[in-house]
């Protein structure tokens, strides 16, 4: 490392706020960040008239071919909490107000101002130019309009009345429009209301403004001359002159999307956002005990020089800036897994920003391919120009904390120079757990570039709690549902609770929750999508209540409904074998529950065959039904379905244990068994993972001859009989599945034959995607390298009873013995009909299938029929995976399961308390858009102002 460059002082990210399209704060701009949601729409009335500005020629004289954008939503302002007079606010560009509403929401998060020396905070920011600005030069031009009306023969006192109702137009000047048109004002505003005494600025690098004003502020902690620095982007000019600017250029896609790093990317999109976050020196964040969302480690900065054209991007240029950034950063790109670039869907800068990152990625020496997901958040936003690099800082800082690896929409093919597999990037179309590297923390990078050579790139790592006292920020509450608990006396009472449809679900959920009694005689869970969703479904089993008040029942989509005394009986937890695995499982639960991600990152960073055992569960999207295909199989395969299979049925068991559920027994199928024994104390889970990977390896290896399995939806006798028929001697009963269904294993061909013998008779089948014939002779060879193996590993007696496939009866309690039987396993028979038969027999009356799929659950149900029970699935595929848990504890709940739901919003902070709100004051919305004198002046309108609404609240 250059003894020119030392490495940049760790700074910690300790607060966040937002203001974006579809978001008023940051979880909700996190929210529409995983959720792929696309917020680019046609230009609203209230910025400009389409019909005034737009034509699809490009060419046209004072014209734009774009008619689409995206733009802030409206949010309630009160002007006399930030100290604005009223009769100002007309005078005020509304980026200063927004500034300072979350530049509000940004020092609340870091915890407030209390006991910070204020001498020694900061305001740095990245701006644009002021609508006002253009606003208020617009009253300069009469002379302009009277000198063209004089001209046409406009009598003097006509031409003077014209005027005059074009100026009406305008905001008139007063004293206060002066600073409420400047810039560097944005800054300024929240200094004084803040009463923050150090540096306060805003800067000006074009689209790389957020940047410029981040290394600015990045130098003011490293040297010390503050402790505190609020920085960020603030961009809300979507008029139509920052329009007819890019449309000149020409820059905006003629068909009206943003689609970076796409095959069909032409062009981008304007955004607008206000998005700050506050800074500190990592060590004194610690030391403050502060939560921390993310560390920045580099920043790296450049200009192009001589170019082409000023305002070209220059490949060469970027990657001097992103070379500086790893070189202050102390490590090397090949370890970064996560750029969220520029990415203005523009193919010409598209394009030289990806030949700088893969000039840069490769100079390192790194020949693994397709490590790092690439990115833009201008797909779902719109390029926010100023503050551009601010929104893709917080979707990053946010992509740490949270440990997934965030979406970026509009990509049905990539460009070309992403599809080819030795690039270091892949584009990242959905949402992905991000399972943290063996040897490092999480780590992500983000570019930000300007018109005039100027180049930026941030680098940025997870905060990994030291020995200090920093803690991670708490996450945001992203979940697509919330589970919503009810329970009262009487069912009566029941009926009585309301639901207030002005809060949000999940302060709702959370509530409901924390007061739910399992021992009350009425219990309704309902799962909902929203609060609207929530009173519709609560209504709707009203109504189910008062016909059947003593009658438990379950609705569609998540609805349940218990009375009388619990009715749980023992439980049973039952884990699936090798046939449920699926690409994707588990994912949906990683990303909402740290729990079940700190089961991933511990035990699916191991590397088998050169590759990550999280990279075959979790692995970079595919674009055609080739590459689906490809990446199924190789999940199928039998060496990589165990462990994958054990991991994810690991993390769902992580989570049913903080959620208090204990078994009192368990039993797997096939596989299954394996993590039945782990759950039953008898070999931890490192164990078991590197037990199903050898074990899938033997298996694998010893099936020479080509197997296969077939579901028969019949009985064990008529199995049995059309088998001895057909005289083959390579097939056998390999799972008893349930009273009307057996798979059989065999030889491929005998298994044709079978088939269609079958088929003949009626009799429903199906074939399996196995990739051996399990349960059979021909596998019965991996028995004894396996038996070696096992040798090796610790196991101990089981704690609870184990319920065995080979017998429906529990394992012994001999550690030897369980170490025979695991390696006879292979070949047996699965009696899985006994062994729930046996289960029910010893008390458990509620089974919980732990891993993937419900397949199992569906067959307690076929083995118990009408006999009580509850049979519950934690997964389903092609189904949401927390939508899936909220059901299942649901489910649970309204048996009168004892659960502990604080478990599941510990990550997400304590509950929020109402505040005391302020007297009314003047509330008004507001939004890009300058408030006061509107435009567009929409044809027969008479002149308005928008008063002041008293008495509203904030």
């Amino acid at each position: 490392m250059s003894e020119t460059h030392p490495p940049q002082v760790p700074v910690a990210v300790v607060g966040v706020g937002a203001l974006a399209p579809g978001s008023t704060d940051p979880t909700e701009f996190w929210r529409t960040v995983l959720s792929g949601r696309d917020m680019i729409t046609d230009v609203p009335p209230s910025r400009w008239l389409v019909e005034d500005h737009y034509d699809p020629d490009p060419a046209a004289p004072d014209k734009t071919y774009a008619r689409r954008g995206a733009f802030l939503p409206e949010v309630g302002f009160d002007p006399l909490a930030y100290g604005i007079p009223p009769t100002t606010l007309s005078a005020t560009d509304t980026s200063q107000l927004l500034a300072l509403m979350v530049a509000d929401q940004v020092l609340a998060d870091a915890g407030g101002l209390s006991g910070v020396d204020r001498d020694r905070v900061g305001v740095i920011l990245g701006a644009s130019s002021l609508e006002l600005l253009s606003h208020m030069q617009g009253r300069t031009q009469r002379p302009v309009w009277l000198k063209a009306l004089r001209e046409q023969g406009v009598p003097e006192a006509e031409a003077q009345s014209v005027c005059d109702a074009v100026q009406d137009h305008y905001t008139p000047w007063q004293e206060a429009t002066f600073p409420g048109l400047l810039g560097n004002v944005v800054a300024g505003r929240i200094a004084n209301r803040f009463d923050l005494h150090g540096t306060n600025h805003t800067t000006d690098a074009a689209c790389a403004s957020s940047f410029a004003a981040l290394s600015t502020a990045v130098a003011e902690l490293s040297l010390g001359r503050a402790d505190l620095v609020v920085s960020g982007g603030v961009d809300t000019l979507n008029d139509i002159g920052m329009f007819m600017c890019f449309s000149k250029t020409p820059a905006l896609s003629p068909t009206g999307d943003c689609r970076p790093f796409s095959d069909r990317a032409d062009g981008t999109m304007l955004g607008e956002a206000v998005v700050m976050y506050a800074l500190k020196r990592l060590a004194d964040a610690e030391r403050a005990g502060d939560r921390i969302h993310a560390v920045i480690r580099g920043i790296g900065s450049s200009s192009d020089g001589k170019g082409t054209a000023i305002y070209a991007p220059l490949p060469e240029g970027q990657a001097r800036a992103l070379r500086r950034a790893y070189e202050q950063a102390g490590y090397d790109p090949g370890t970064v897994e996560l750029v969220e670039a520029h990415g203005t869907g523009t193919k010409a800068g598209d394009a030289a920003e990806l030949a700088a990152l893969r000039t840069v990625f490769e100079e390192g020496g790194c020949r693994a391919r397709q490590w790092c997901a690439i990115g833009s958040v201008k797909s779902q936003i719109g390029h926010t120009k100023c503050a551009a690099g601010a929104a893709g800082l917080l979707k990053t800082v946010l992509a740490l904390r949270h440990q997934v690896l965030p979406p970026t929409i509009k990509v049905e093919r990539p460009a070309s120079a992403l599809r080819t597999r030795d690039s270091p990037f892949y584009v990242n179309t959905e949402a992905r757990p991000w399972v943290r590297p063996p040897g490092h923390p999480r780590r992500a990078s983000v570019s930000s570039f300007g018109f005039g050579g100027s180049n930026f790139h941030v680098t940025l790592e997870e905060y990994v709690p030291s020995a200090g006292n920093g803690r991670p920020a708490w996450r945001s509450r992203c979940a697509p549902t919330e589970l919503v608990l009810f329970s009262a006396p009487s069912p009566d009472a029941l009926l009585e609770r309301t639901i207030d449809r002005g809060r949000p679900l999940a302060e709702i959920a959370r509530e409901g929750q924390a007061g739910f009694r399992p021992g009350d005689e009425a219990r309704l869970a309902v799962v909902a999508t929203d609060t609207d969703d929530l009173y519709d479904r609560f209504a709707q089993a009203a109504a189910a209540i008062q016909r059947r008040p003593h009658d438990a029942f379950s609705l569609p989509g998540g609805t349940h409904y218990g009375t009388g005394d619990p009715a749980v009986g023992k439980v049973a937890f039952l884990f699936p074998g090798q046939g449920a695995q699926y690409v994707g499982m588990g994912a949906d639960l990683a990303m909402f529950a740290p729990e079940a991600q700190a089961v991933w990152d511990r035990l699916a960073g191991r590397r088998f065959d050169g590759r990550a055992l999280h990279g075959v569960v979790f692995p970079p999207p595919g674009f055609d039904d080739a590459e689906r295909e490809e990446r199924a199989a190789l999940l199928n395969a039998t060496e990589w379905a165990q462990p994958a299979l054990a991991v994810h049925s690991l993390a769902l068991l992580e989570v049913v244990r903080g959620l208090g559920l204990r078994p009192d027994c368990v039993g797997g199928h096939s596989f299954g068994e394996l993590v039945a024994l782990h759950a039953a104390g008898a070999l931890d889970a490192a164990s078991l993972v590197a037990l199903a990977r050898r074990r899938g390896e033997l298996m694998r290896a010893a099936a020479d001859t080509p197997g296969a399995m077939l579901a028969v939806a019949a009985s064990r006798d008529l199995v049995t009989a059309v088998l001895a028929g057909t005289g083959s001697k390579n097939v056998w009963p390999a799972n008893h599945n349930a009273p009307d269904q057996v798979v059989v294993s065999g030889e491929r061909g005998a298994i044709d034959a079978v088939e269609r013998e079958f088929l003949s008779r009626g009799v429903a089948v199906r074939r399996l995607d196995a990739s051996h014939a399990f349960h059979s002779p021909l596998v019965a060879s991996a028995a004894e390298p396996l038996s070696a193996f096992l040798n090796d590993l610790t196991l101990t007696a089981p704690v609870i009873d184990v319920y065995g496939n080979a017998d429906a009866a529990p394992y012994p309690g001999d550690a030897g013995e369980v170490r025979r039987r695991i390696a006879a396993h292979l070949a047996s028979p699965v009696l899985f009909d006994e062994q729930i038969e046996a289960m029910y027999a010893a008390g458990a009356r509620t089974f919980v299938e732990v891993g993937a799929g419900a397949a199992l659950t569906g067959l307690v149900g076929r083995v118990l029929g009408d006999r009580e029970h509850a049979a519950v699935a934690l997964d389903r595929r092609g189904q949401d995976g927390v939508t899936t848990l909220h059901g299942a504890l649901g489910r649970l709940a309204a048996r009168g399961a004892q659960l502990d739901y604080g478990f599941l919003w510990a990550p997400y902070g304590p509950s929020a308390t109402a505040a005391k709100e302020r007297e009314p004051r003047m509330t008004v919305q507001i939004s890009g858009a300058n408030y006061g004198q509107p435009y567009p002046p929409r044809a027969g309108r008479p002149n308005c102002r928008h008063p002041i609404r008293p008495g509203l609240r904030r």
